[in-house]
């Protein structure tokens, strides 16, 4: 299909999908795609197909109709348990008759699902790995990827709709939660007396070689919290984060700081992290949480790829591990590293970078 009967197609498309299978924060970045599909087709139906442990990050957006979601635990229930589940979808997807499908991933499976959606319009990247008949076949448009090694994701998600000669795309990402959401955050706000302003700290990520040292990050706590500022911080459910963030307060005993570590939903985390009047992190899912809703950050990285995953827009600071010694290459990492490459970085840096950013 040629890039001008796409756009004729396309004038008033009345049912659009949008597919991305991988990570939480890979979920917040494809909001700009959404936002700006939902400015150029307002009366359009937006739809999306997610992995089903990222839903939490989108259900909320205003502008999406539908979430469809894959079970990455359905192999584990079987071939046959499993393939129903697989036609299961592709049967209600094919049955939503959409006129426009945007493959964001690159697996097999996006591929197969946007044919068989039989939208007149599907729209995909030419990745390099998926050269073939295939990949083409299932798509009726691909869209170069030459120019991602020098884009941010965000840019890379929306370079997918050149096709559609969209001239104003939305690039601000967006972090949605609900009205029962902020009441769960000020419920436990007002229950543990903690007043505006506060500091929101998620000194944990999935990957502890992104973290800072708990040393470190408990000298900052007493820090910042000798200056009158509370600090809450947050984590995930997983029992190293828990840990963690128990060994931290250990170390600071006369820090000002509630722990609702492992408490709080996504969308909850999103409330609170809107309310505050900082955001400190390493590079996770919260700190692209804190960059979307504008909320003032510090944002401490170590060896992850800055041009991809630097948070996007966002109103604060970055500060690289790179600057204050060497690091590897983040293509050799071994995730499952105890190093802490972080801790080049300088308590006081972060500690500077907060009375900055700081009411």
């Amino acid at each position: 299909m040629t890039q001008a009967s796409a756009t004729k197609i396309l004038n008033s498309p009345r049912r659009i999908l949008i597919i991305k299978l991988r990570h939480h924060g890979d979920m917040l970045l494809t909001t700009p795609v959404i936002n700006t599909l939902h400015q150029h087709y307002p009366d359009a139906e937006i739809d999306m197909l997610v992995y089903l442990e990222t839903r939490d990050m989108l259900a909320s957006h205003p502008a999406l109709n539908q979430l469809f979601t894959i079970d990455r635990q359905w192999k584990k229930q079987g071939a046959r348990a499993h393939m129903g589940h697989e036609v299961k979808l592709a049967r209600q997807l094919m049955k939503r008759k959409y006129d426009l499908v945007v493959n964001l991933a690159d697996q097999w499976r996006s591929a197969i699902v946007t044919r068989l959606t039989g939208a007149p319009v599907r729209l995909g990247f030419a990745f390099p790995k998926r050269r073939g008949k295939v990949w083409p076949f299932c798509h009726t448009q691909l869209v170069s990827t030459s120019n991602h090694g020098k884009q941010h994701t965000v840019e890379q998600n929306l370079s997918i709709l050149e096709p559609l000669n969209i001239v104003s795309p939305v690039s601000q990402a967006t972090m949605s939660y609900s009205e029962q959401d902020e009441q769960a955050v000020n419920a436990l706000l007002h229950d543990n007396g903690i007043k505006i302003p506060f500091i929101v700290v998620q000194p944990t990520s999935r990957w502890f070689f992104k973290c800072w040292t708990e040393e470190k990050m408990a000298a900052t706590f007493s820090a910042l919290s000798a200056k009158g500022f509370p600090i809450v911080v947050t984590a995930g459910p997983d029992k190293r984060e828990l840990e963690m963030v128990a060994n931290i307060l250990t170390l600071c005993p006369e820090a000002n700081v509630t722990s609702l570590a492992g408490k709080l939903t996504l969308r909850q985390l999103a409330a609170l992290i809107d309310k505050a009047a900082l955001f400190i992190g390493v590079d996770s899912v919260p700190m692209h949480m804190a960059a979307a809703l504008q909320t003032p950050l510090i944002a401490l990285f170590g060896p992850s790829k800055l041009t991809f995953w630097k948070p996007w827009q966002a109103q604060g600071e970055v500060i690289w591990a790179g600057d204050f010694g060497p690091l590897p290459d983040p293509d050799d990492i071994d995730t499952h590293t105890s190093e802490r490459y972080l801790d080049a970085i300088p308590t006081q840096a972060v500690i500077d970078a907060a009375e900055r950013l700081l009411p």
